[in-house]
């Protein structure tokens, strides 16, 4: 699995520019409140996708009831995804 922080030093700082070129367009073209930036950095912290990335979540006042903890479950209906449905 390849993390950020196993990326070559140009590689690092253009997916950070990369980062602020789609927050800039989502910003432009939906006009969230705020935003979750985040990734999962190896198994034991969640990623099952074997490459770098990062998520960039739009987020609007009220989306969720509670938006505190961030993107762990920003779509309650969704957040245990692993898991079959009952």
């Amino acid at each position: 699995m390849v993390c950020l922080f196993e990326l070559m030093t140009d590689e690092f700082f253009e997916i950070w520019q990369l980062v602020a070129q789609v927050r800039s367009e989502l910003v432009n073209q939906f006009h969230p409140d705020a935003f979750n930036i985040g990734m999962n950095d190896g198994a034991a912290a969640g990623q099952t996708v074997p490459h770098a990335h990062i998520h960039v979540i739009p987020r609007y006042r009220d989306d969720v009831i509670d938006p505190r903890g961030g993107v762990r479950w920003v779509i309650p209906e969704k957040a245990a995804y692993w898991k079959a449905p009952a």
